[in-house]
This record gives C-alpha cells, structure tokens and sequence, in this order.
C-alpha cells in the first residue's frame, strides 16, 4: 500500500460517515433478523421449518458470492472515488429496493408454492446478492481510510455505535408498532397490527432511511490508503479461500469465535420476539430491553479504546464475552418470571456482547494484517469476504434455527396461545443457548486466535516501515 498526497486530515468527518453506513446496513438486517421469521409464519403462515431452510440454502449460495466479491474488489483498480466507495454508490439503491421487496403482506393469499418461490427470489436477492456488493467493500473501507491502529479503533468504535444505533431503533420501535396488545375476557393477546400490513410501511421508511445513510457514508469518508490491484491471475478462487482459511491460524479463531458469537446473538434476538409476546406477554418490554441496552453500549463507547489499548482486542473480547456467558447461564436456573426483572439482568449480560461488536471489526483489520506480514500482498477484499462469510453463516444458524428449534418445541403458527411446554421451551431457548455459544466465543479467542497486543502491535509497526520504504524507493526513482 503506499499513502495518497494532499487529502484531508483523518478527523471526526470520516468517523460519523462511517457511522452512518453502518447504521444503514444494520436496521435493514436487524428488521431481517428479529421481524422476518415472524412476518413469514405469523402473516403468511409459512412452516418456520420452511423459512428456516430458505436461510440455509442462502447461506451456500454465500459462500460462492461473498468471495467473489471479495476478489472483484481486490483486483479491481483504484476509481475516481477510490478503490470500495464506489461499490456503496452502486448498491446502495439495489440493495434498500430488495429490502423492502420481502415484506409484502398483501401475497399472504397467494398458493403457497408462490409464497416460497417468492420469498427465496426476494431474500436471494437482498442478502447473497445486494448486500453482498455493498457491506464487504463497505468494512474492507476501514484499512483505506487510515493505516494507523489507533486510528482504526475510533472509526470501528463508530461504526459500532452507527450499529448500536440501527439496532435500538428497529428493536425499540419496531415491538411497538408491529404488535398490538389487547385484554379479551381477562386474559391478555398479542396480535400482529392491522392484519400484517405493517410490515410493508415499515420496510419502506427503513429503506429510505437506509439509503440517505449510505449518501452520508460515500460523501464523509475518504480513502486515504492506496491498495493496488493485484494481478488479476492471481484473484482468490473459493477453493483458494479455504486453504487460506485451513493455514491461517488467526482467521480460524476469529472466524469460530465470530461465528458462535452471532449465531448466538441472532438466536436470541429471533426468540427474543416470542419469548416477550407469549412467555412474558409483554412485547413493550423487549423495547425497554432495546433501549436499556443502547444506553449501555454508548455508556461504553467512551471507555472501549482505553480497555483495548491497555489489554488488546484477544483478552478483551475474551473477559466480556465470558462475562455474558455466566449471566445468561444465570438465568437459565432463575427461570424468571417477571419481565422486568429480566430485562434488567439480561440487558446488563449482554454488554459482554456489546463490546464484542465494538473491537471485532479492528480484529479482521489486525487478521488482514498479519496476512500481508506473512505472504506480502494485501488482499483486504477477499480476507474481508470470508470474514462476511462467517458472519452470515452465523446470522443464518441463529435465524434458521430459530425456525427449527420452535418447531421442536411444538411452537404453533397463528395461534393466540401456546402452551405451557412450549412456553418453557422459548425461555430455555434464550438462555441456555446463549450461554453455550458464548463460552464457545471465549475458548476460540483463548486458545486459537493467537494474534496478542504485543503481536499486532509489532504488525503494524513492520508494516509502516515496509510502506516508509517504498515511498522512500519510489522517490529515489
């Protein structure tokens, strides 16, 4: 890589830019995550069984797309507005459209062949496809806007909180506005308002707002880092990025650590939606929840950068994760009854998670790193790609599953109310299974990931004298 001239100074500018693009992928997966499964079995009366194989299937089909990405972008050369802005000024109205085309309650009557057609036309679409082209150039933008660490870790703390933000707003409101709460004889019923048609209205605002933050995210950052493309015989095969990953010791850590993390967070966010309104039958509650969990992780912003400056990224994740680990186990043997009560130790728990979502983005930035240490060529497309990858192998676990283990559980679609066995199953299923995964998280950073402070910091102290160099070798000439 070698340093652009005359571009302005890293600043705040760069880092609400940033914040924004991630505040406008999140409440568009958020909405996915926590409101898709309900709106296709609540709805559309589809078999969660069903919706959950659709998230599997598109998860293969990642596989191929996400590393394709990934080596486009790597061999792709500089463009006017450098090297993965443009790839947000190129998706960012594809992918907010195909958003909002999956949420069509008026096809509620169709056959349900053409529902299930429907529906993995719509998701392919928005998540193989869409938010593929414009999420990996979006978080491989990070190593291009500045090269020095501390730098980074501000702009990923940034994102985190654009993230934070999005998922507040969707998991705060979207209880509100999606359920209606109504006592019948005595006895309390949750619905889902005005017959589904909800949902249309609400994926539209979230697609224009989508789309405005990713205007404020191409026009706020600027690439100051040149990474030239490499030769395009040299482009990442998906059969290569295995290898890369088998060889990698660092990118197996980060990726089983990743993985469990998000299949456990998205897990419990999708039983999250049931556990409130039939469990507690108090869906406000899970806003409280939200809310109470956004005012802790902008409560933690400003103390993130000392605690990773001071224990680095492996030890820090490691002590928070465990941390969350140990309270929703906790709650597993309470089997509270009270929602409030609930909200009140779960919220706290989950800052373990929180923080993780802080540091992990510097993480994959360290990873990248590393690589370029050890082989010399920086290939933060496809690198980034497979990291993408994980994720959505995780986001699709804990989606997927949700469907599956509720019908385990004898969970029944369309019912006004489940009973108590199953009842019993969605609270085990928000805890029990948290606390599995997240003590998978703490064993993959401890004893796998072996990238220490002392490590990075040496990395990144190689590469900036291996670019000294080189400008250095280019003037001469």
């Amino acid at each position: 890589m070698e340093q652009t001239k005359l571009v302005r100074l890293f600043g705040m500018r760069d880092k609400i830019g940033y914040l924004f693009g991630d505040f406008g992928n999140d409440i568009m997966l958020v909405f996915v995550s926590q409101f898709l499964m309900v709106f296709y079995t609540q709805v559309w009366g589809m078999k969660p069984t069903v919706v959950g194989t659709m998230f599997l299937v598109a998860r293969l089909i990642d596989a191929f797309t996400d590393v394709t990405m990934g080596r486009i972008i790597d061999v792709t050369p500089q463009g006017r507005d450098g090297k993965f802005k443009k790839w947000i000024r190129i998706m960012a109205l594809p992918v907010t459209i195909a958003s909002f085309l999956m949420y069509q309650s008026a096809l509620r009557d169709q056959p349900m062949a053409f529902k299930i057609i429907y529906m993995y036309i719509t998701y392919l679409l928005y998540g193989s496809i869409c938010f593929t082209g414009v999420n990996i150039p979006y978080g491989a933008m990070a190593s291009a806007i500045t090269d020095k660490p501390d730098e980074r870790q501000s702009l990923i703390t940034f994102r985190a909180i654009g993230a934070y933000v999005g998922e507040f707003m969707v998991g705060f409101f979207g209880p509100i506005i999606i359920y209606e709460r109504v006592m019948n004889n005595g006895v309390t019923q949750v619905f889902i308002r005005n017959n589904g048609n909800i949902f249309p209205v609400m994926a539209g605002g979230i697609s224009i707002v989508a789309l405005i933050c990713y205007y404020i995210c191409y026009t706020c950052t600027t690439e100051r880092i040149k990474v030239p493309p490499l030769p395009k015989g040299e482009g990442i095969s998906f059969f290569k990025s295995v290898k890369m990953i088998f060889s990698n010791r660092a990118m197996i850590g980060i990726l089983g650590g990743t993985v469990c993390l998000i299949f456990g967070n998205l897990l419990t966010g999708g039983v999250n939606a049931y556990l409130y309104a039939y469990y507690f039958k108090m869906p406000a509650a899970l806003s409280t929840y939200n809310a109470i969990k956004l005012g802790i992780a902008l409560s933690m912003a400003t103390v993130v950068t000392l605690i990773v400056k001071k224990l680095g990224k492996r030890e820090a994740i490691s002590i928070a994760v465990g941390f969350a680990a140990v309270v929703f186990a906790a709650l597993s043997f309470l089997h509270i009854k009270n929602p409030w009560v609930y909200v009140g130790i779960a919220s706290v728990g989950f800052s373990g998670v929180t923080f993780f979502g802080y540091v992990i983005w510097g993480a994959i930035i360290d990873v990248i790193d590393d690589a370029e240490i050890k082989t010399g060529k920086r290939e933060d497309g496809t690198l980034y790609a497979i990291y993408s990858f994980s994720r959505k192998v995780g986001q699709a676990l804990g989606s997927s599953l949700v469907g599956y283990a509720l019908a385990i559980i004898g969970f029944q679609s369309g019912v006004k109310e489940q009973t108590q066995e199953v009842l019993d199953g969605i609270y085990r299923l928000a805890t029990v299974a948290p606390a599995t995964l997240f003590t998978l998280v703490v064993i993959m950073f401890m004893l796998v990931y072996p990238l220490s402070k002392k490590r990075v910091d040496a990395n990144a102290e190689t590469l900036r004298l291996r670019r000294e160099a080189k400008e250095k070798e280019a003037e001469a000439k």
